[in-house]
C-alpha cells in the first residue's frame, strides 16, 4: 500500500483517543436520530440467503436508515444467523412464532421510525445506493407518497441478470390505477419506497389477503391515481425453489390468482371491475394451461369468458407446454 501525507495524518489521528471518542460519539448520535428510511424485513426459513440479504442492506450509503427484522417462526437456522448479525450491526431484531407475511409486515410497519419505508425479502440482494436514490426522489417530489423501481432477476447461486426485467421497464415513468387494474402495466412489490405516515393513514397492509404487495399497490394507486416508476435498480430478486414466484404447482397458481381476485373485490364499484375480473381469470387460466392442463380444464367453467384475451389463450390447452411461451 502506498502512503501519502494524508494517509499518515489520518493514521495518526485514529491513534488519538480523543478523536476515537469523538468518532464513536458521532456514530452513536447518528444511530439515535430518526432514520430517513426504514427497511422492513420479514424473515422465514432462508438460512442460505438471509446473511447476504442483511449485509446488502447494511452496506447502503448516502442516507440514514434503519433495518428492522422479524423472524416469522423459522424452523431452520435463520434465527441463529440473524442473532449473530444483530450483534454485529445492531439492527432491531425480533424472533417470534409464525403469524404469516401480512401480519408480520403490519407489525414491522408499526415499528418503523423512518419517514419512508421499503420492504425487503430475506432471500434477495439490495443493489448499492438504492435507498439513497429512492429517498432523494421522494424528497425532491414531495407530492409523491411512493415510488417504485426496477428489479434484476437472480438465480439461486447469486448470478444476476445484468438487464432489468423488461416487464417493469415498460412501466417507466408512471403507472395509472386503470393500467394496473387491467394488467396493462406491472409494478414489482420488492421495488417500493413509501411514505410511512401516509401508508399508516391508509390502513397498512390488507389483513384479509395472503399477499402483501398486490393489494398494497392497488391501494396506493387508487388513492393517488398514478405512481412514479423510476429507472433505479431496487432489488436483485432471487428465483429459487422456495419462493412464491417460482412455485408452479397448481395449488400455488390457484392461491395467487384467487388472492388477486379477492383483492380487486375492494374496487367492485369501479366501472372497470367486470373487465378486471375477466383479465385476471384469463391470466389464471393461461398460467394453468402452461403448467397443469388438467387443472386448467377442470377450472375452465369458472375461468372462461367470451373476451378476446381468453379466446386467444384457449388453444394453449391443446399445445404441449414445451412449445408455449410462458
Amino acid at each position: 500500500m502506498e502512503y501519502s501525507i494524508t494517509n499518515m495524518f489520518a493514521e495518526k489521528m485514529t491513534e488519538n483517543i480523543y478523536v476515537k471518542a469523538f468518532a464513536q460519539g458521532v456514530e452513536t448520535e447518528q444511530r439515535e436520530l430518526p432514520p430517513v428510511v426504514s427497511v422492513l424485513m420479514a424473515s422465514y426459513n432462508h438460512e442460505r440467503f438471509v446473511e447476504a440479504a442483511v449485509r446488502s442492506v447494511m452496506s447502503q450509503q448516502g442516507v440514514s436508515f434503519e433495518l428492522v427484522v422479524i423472524d416469522d417462526g423459522s424452523t431452520d437456522s435463520s434465527p441463529d444467523i440473524l442473532e449473530r448479525l444483530q450483534r454485529e450491526f445492531g439492527f432491531t431484531y425480533i424472533r417470534r412464532e409464525n403469524r404469516g407475511v401480512v401480519a408480520t409486515m403490519n407489525e414491522l410497519l408499526s415499528l418503523a421510525r423512518g419517514k419512508f419505508f421499503c420492504s425487503f425479502a430475506s432471500d434477495d440482494i439490495m443493489p448499492a445506493d438504492r435507498l439513497k436514490v429512492q429517498s432523494d426522489y421522494l424528497k425532491n417530489h414531495s407530492r409523491c407518497k411512493a415510488c417504485f423501481g426496477q428489479i434484476h432477476l437472480m438465480d439461486e447461486q447469486g448470478n444476476v441478470n445484468p438487464a432489468p426485467d423488461p416487464r417493469y421497464v415498460r412501466s417507466i415513468p408512471k403507472v395509472k390505477f386503470e393500467e394496473f387494474f387491467l394488467g396493462k402495466k406491472e409494478i414489482h412489490g420488492c421495488s417500493e419506497m413509501i411514505d410511512v405516515a401516509e401508508f399508516r393513514r391508509l390502513g397498512g397492509y390488507n389483513a384479509s389477503c395472503f399477499q402483501e404487495d398486490f393489494p398494497m399497490i392497488l391501494k396506493l394507486l387508487h388513492e393517488y391515481g398514478s405512481l412514479p416508476v423510476i429507472s433505479c435498480s431496487c432489488c436483485h430478486y432471487r428465483i429459487h425453489g422456495n419462493n412464491l414466484s417460482s412455485l408452479n404447482s397448481r395449488e400455488t397458481i390457484n392461491k395467487i390468482y384467487a388472492g388477486m381476485l379477492k383483492a380487486i373485490e375492494d374496487y367492485r364499484e369501479h366501472p372497470l371491475y367486470p373487465k378486471a375480473v375477466r383479465t385476471f381469470k384469463t391470466a389464471w387460466f393461461s398460467a394453468l394451461a402452461y403448467r397443469n392442463k388438467g387443472e386448467a380444464l377442470k377450472r375452465l367453467p369458472r375461468l372462461a369468458s367470451f373476451s378476446a384475451g381468453f379466446v386467444k389463450r384457449l388453444p394453449k390447452l391443446l399445445i404441449p407446454s414445451v412449445f408455449l411461451k410462458h
